[in-house]
């Protein structure tokens, strides 16, 4: 009996039968799930900006349902690879993020953070895109209202707060990535978005940094562990005419890094990329 006991807990089998509340409530999220990859391939495959927009916001609707439900930060939404869904190394919270493509080619940005909570309720903060209200985004501090709205791809946990790595669509010339920091206060009940923590002649006043490139380009953009540094490509205009105009600016295959010191982030140019 005892050996059987050990097996089930190293396979992973509960000894306990699953309730059928259990049961029942993994089956409605499986619903919840179908319903929303359905919705979130419509939100990228219509013609039509009006019904990308429509299935955009009946996926939200049915998202918040869902995470209404008992527990959900456990669900892992496994299905739903059209967004960004990217829990903190610490499971304190995950973000939720994704565009949506307009007919000029621009871009708006959609997303939430949920937070972990003891007893599984729900607790949110909503994203609201708020980039082109931003008028010096590098610098700018902002609540999770005022988003400057990026699809998340990394979180890395970073002095009491987390440095986000994301990209940007934007506009349809110039393509954006983004260092971003997130400071969520749990007692005051508000999260935001930026913090002056980059620690460069120059940089002294940015609260996040934003990579502008051309369309058709792509860039490196990465946090490697263990060097706890975040590396990414040298971006140049191809020609010096060019300077200050974006669209004609890329990688010149040169890396450049921040450093990861326990309370800023420390440039270092010319990196050697390991």
């Amino acid at each position: 009996m005892l050996r059987t006991a050990l097996l089930c807990l190293f396979l992973g089998i509960g000894l306990v039968p699953v309730s059928k509340a259990d049961t029942g409530l993994r089956q409605e999220f499986r619903i919840y799930q179908d319903s929303l990859r359905q919705l979130g391939e419509d939100m990228y495959r219509k013609q039509a900006e009006s019904e990308r927009l429509a299935a955009n916001f009946a996926f939200i609707k049915t998202l918040v349902r869902v995470l209404k439900l008992p527990h959900s930060f456990d669900f892992d939404f496994d299905s739903l690879d059209m967004i960004s869904i990217r829990p903190s190394p610490d499971r304190e919270f995950r973000i939720f993020s994704w565009p949506i493509r307009l007919s000029d080619g621009s871009y708006l940005y959609y997303g939430t953070i949920q937070l972990r909570t003891r007893d599984g309720t729900l607790k949110l903060f909503p994203l609201l895109d708020k980039t082109y209200q931003i008028s010096d985004p590098e610098e700018a501090i902002t609540r999770a209202d005022q988003w400057y709205g990026a699809q998340y791809f990394d979180i890395i946990p970073h002095a009491g707060s987390y440095i986000l790595l994301g990209w940007k669509g934007h506009n349809p010339q110039v393509p954006q990535q983004v260092i971003d920091v997130l400071t969520i206060d749990r007692d005051n009940d508000t999260a935001w978005f930026g913090k002056t923590i980059f620690d460069a002649p120059g940089f002294e006043k940015y609260a996040r940094i934003i990579f502008r490139f051309a369309a058709g380009l792509s860039m490196h953009l990465t946090y490697q562990p263990d060097a706890n540094r975040i590396i990414y490509d040298h971006l140049v205009p191809s020609d010096p005419q060019h300077k200050g105009k974006f669209e004609h600016y890329g990688p010149d295959l040169t890396f450049d890094a921040w450093i990861l010191d326990s309370k800023k982030l420390r440039l270092v140019e010319n990196a050697d990329y390991q």
